[in-house]
């Protein structure tokens, strides 16, 4: 369990095929972490399946880079980083799972006097969990949505946000990893699930 806000932007050091699967790593930037721990890489919830000379490496399996951006890093590339919410620690963004529930384009950037607004092409079949004012994570940062419109939406950053992460400098036409509210999808489910029963009867 993550809270989407970012603890550091740091670049991948390896990145090689693994079978159907691709081994990636990084630069070890805590120096307590242990095998089997969860660490939140571009939003994707990743075990620590090896710790050798201060880095850290992860085993993506084939599901996870067919709906992530994982499979698209190389060497040298910033990925956002966060370790997983100890019981008692503070929740300063949302509840976020580490589950991508796939990706989306990112369409352009646009700086304001108050933020840089970022807007986003809405996967289908995602829309229905975004609400305004919602939450989202995107590359793994706890956004609020901005506005929704048929089909995108536009999240707010600041400058904070901008320090931290590569959001900012993301290239148009990105693939995101987008993470939906837990609770939005729960909602949902159990609503789209009731209709279902209903009709049977």
């Amino acid at each position: 369990m993550f809270t989407g806000i970012v603890e550091r932007s740091v670049p991948i050091t390896a990145a090689s095929a693994r079978g159907e699967g691709m081994r990636l790593s990084i630069a070890d930037a805590w120096h307590d972490v242990k095998l089997g721990e969860s660490v939140a890489i571009n939003g994707t919830c990743l075990t620590v399946a090896a710790i050798d000379a201060g880095t850290l490496h992860f085993d993506a399996v084939r599901e996870t880079l067919d709906k992530t951006n994982l499979g698209l890093l190389k060497v040298g590339d910033d990925v956002h980083i966060e370790r997983s919410l100890r019981v008692g620690d503070r929740i300063d963004g949302h509840t976020v799972q580490g589950h991508v529930d796939g990706t989306a384009e990112l369409l352009a950037h646009r700086p304001t006097d108050l933020d840089w607004r970022m807007t986003v092409r809405t996967p289908p079949a995602l829309l229905k969990y975004l609400i305004p004012k919602g939450s989202i994570t995107l590359d793994g940062t706890s956004l609020t949505i901005a506005s929704i419109g048929t089909e995108s939406f536009e999240v707010a950053l600041i400058p904070t946000t901008l320090e931290i992460t590569r959001l900012g400098k993301r290239p148009i036409g990105w693939p995101l990893n987008v993470e939906c509210d837990m609770m939005v999808k729960t909602i949902v489910s159990v609503m789209e699930r009731s209709e279902r029963l209903a009709t049977r009867d």
